[in-house]
């Protein structure tokens, strides 16, 4: 039977009936499954009755399982990586020993199944079909707020903790205070909820309720005029041309007939 010699197996995020007939295959098949957190892959595998035995590999031992691994395939052995829910690469280990994997010329191949963003993102109404996903957001608010600066015109989806939820949308907040705003969270389980709702009030349910489970985020882009959009274009095509902010608003602002206050606000990203 054996195709490859490593599978890549995406498990269920909350609702452990949605697996494939092909996980379930995969999983009792390969010899060796590494997983994140044995306690949590030992439950799904006792619910199927998958006998195959478990190695932990997780962000903290990633290189240190690197050798062993090799060794293991080049024994002709085969062996899946899951994640503890999800997909794994995504927002979880498994990038270094793929790029290994590659590299020693052993056969991967990935199941499709579970991942949060998509299923998230399969009950929220977009404009179109463009989204920038970020990950997990970093945790001081300048950094933050840069990228909520930057990310102003695109939807923008990550993950965030329960404990800092409430925090991170006050700091989005702060720079867009009219955000329309699109949370999950206990995506596919009993509990499951999904709400699109303007900023504000988003944070006043979540204050308002005990906030449990991890989150999948979109912030809706701002919509921009075509004016906004040239300005925007030419205050970096000058900038990349060594013209000062102060030089910038006196030029632009006379081609566009705009206020040089806020074609400065624009060039020094305020």
């Amino acid at each position: 039977m054996k195709e490859y010699d490593f599978y890549i197996v995406p498990t269920p995020i909350g609702n452990l009936k949605d697996i494939s007939l092909r996980t379930i295959e995969v999983l009792n098949y390969v010899d060796l499954i590494a997983c994140e957190d044995s306690r949590v892959t030992q439950k799904l595998l006792n619910h199927y009755e998958i006998k195959t035995k478990c190695v932990s590999y997780h962000k903290y031992n990633e290189k240190e399982r690197i050798s062993q691994i090799l060794e293991f395939l080049k024994s002709g052995k085969t062996m899946a990586l899951v994640s503890d829910a999800g997909t794994p690469l995504i927002c979880d280990p498994g990038s270094v020993i793929v790029k290994e994997l590659r590299n020693n010329g052993f056969k991967i191949t990935a199941l499709p199944g579970a991942n949060a963003i998509i299923t998230f993102l399969s009950q929220i109404s977009r404009e179109d079909e463009k989204f920038s996903f970020i990950g997990f957001l970093p945790k001081t608010q300048t950094q933050i707020e840069e990228i909520m600066k930057e990310k102003i015109f695109e939807d923008t989806v990550f993950y965030e903790s329960p404990n800092r939820i409430i925090q991170t949308l006050k700091i989005i907040q702060n720079i867009r205070p009219n955000a329309k705003v699109g949370i999950g969270r206990e995506l596919t389980k009993v509990f499951e909820e999904v709400l699109v709702d303007d900023i504000d009030k988003i944070i006043n349910h979540l204050e308002s309720n005990i906030v449990k489970g991890e989150f999948v985020v979109i912030i809706f882009r701002e919509e921009k005029n075509s004016q906004d959009y040239d300005i925007e274009n030419k205050v970096k095509l000058l900038q990349n041309k060594g013209f000062s902010a102060k030089d910038i608003s006196v030029i632009l602002s006379e081609l566009y007939n705009v206020n040089k206050n806020k074609i400065y606000k624009i060039t020094v990203g305020k």
